[in-house]
């Protein structure tokens, strides 16, 4: 079974993040990079599919150079081709963002003479959460697509995707070639091992160049929302805090 799985380089979730004098960027200057978490457990399940009922996983990413540092990760956990469609880093409207990933994993499926059984993408980004691109590759590929997945089980011309609903599950089956959004928490994602780390550097990575036109979408302003203060109360420094401590627990009703 080939899988493809999209991923995107984000901010570290719980950074903080700072916004450009001009309102138009996040001020990247000290921030960390990682993989958007929903992507990470889509790369960790497609890996679990490979060495279970085999096959072969590639990862594409759209982004600057640096997403390489992302795409290197896979490699370390499991990928097998890693793609990078560069960009200059600015950010992309979803159907701009649509188009290129649609071109390029066009281009792959191509060169490799059959089209991907299944097409991972993250629920939504960690950066933008804007839930789009995965809904609109799929459509551009004419192929179907389920989010919200937390459980997969790939079958003979086709797969079975759960997503959860209050109280259970609904379950889909849908034929193959696919497009899957996953959800953070379908699985734990591994840790790389050293051995994958060095072999991540031996992986040839393949670059798509792929100059998309814009679409409708265009970006306003971004602004950080207002910080929120706590204040903390120091209830002792010795063994008279005990009391207040009591008194503290019984006024909330952990203690009666």
């Amino acid at each position: 079974m080939k899988i493809l799985v999209c991923v995107k380089r984000v901010p570290a979730p719980g950074a903080k993040i700072n916004v450009t004098d001009d309102g138009m960027a996040v001020d990247a200057a000290h921030l960390g990079f990682t993989t958007s978490p929903h992507e990470e457990c889509a790369l960790e399940e497609a890996v679990q599919i490979s060495e279970r009922d085999g096959g072969e996983v590639t990862v594409l990413t759209l982004g600057p150079v640096e997403a390489e540092e992302q795409l290197r990760y896979a490699a370390s956990v499991g990928a097998h081709n890693i793609i990078l469609v560069p960009t200059d880093g600015s950010a992309w409207d979803p159907q701009r963002t649509a188009t290129a990933l649609t071109e390029a994993i066009q281009q792959a499926e191509e060169a490799n003479g059959a089209p991907f059984d299944l097409i991972f993408m993250g629920n939504e980004s960690a950066d933008s959460g804007g839930f789009q691109v995965g809904v609109r590759v799929a459509h551009k590929l004419s192929r179907p697509i389920v989010n919200g997945i937390k459980g997969i089980e790939p079958g003979e011309g086709s797969v079975t995707a759960k997503r959860a609903i209050d109280g259970g599950f609904e379950v889909y089956e849908v034929p193959t070639p696919a497009v899957l959004g996953i959800l953070e928490g379908i699985n734990l994602p591994r840790y790389p091992t050293m051995k994958g780390r060095l072999a991540s550097k031996k992986v040839e990575m393949n670059s798509a160049e792929i100059d998309a036109a814009a679409g409708g979408q265009g970006l306003v302003t971004l602004h950080r929302p207002p910080e929120q203060a706590s204040n903390t109360e120091i209830l002792g420094t010795d063994e008279s805090a005990a009391v207040a401590i009591v008194d503290l627990l019984e006024e909330i009703g952990v203690l009666s």
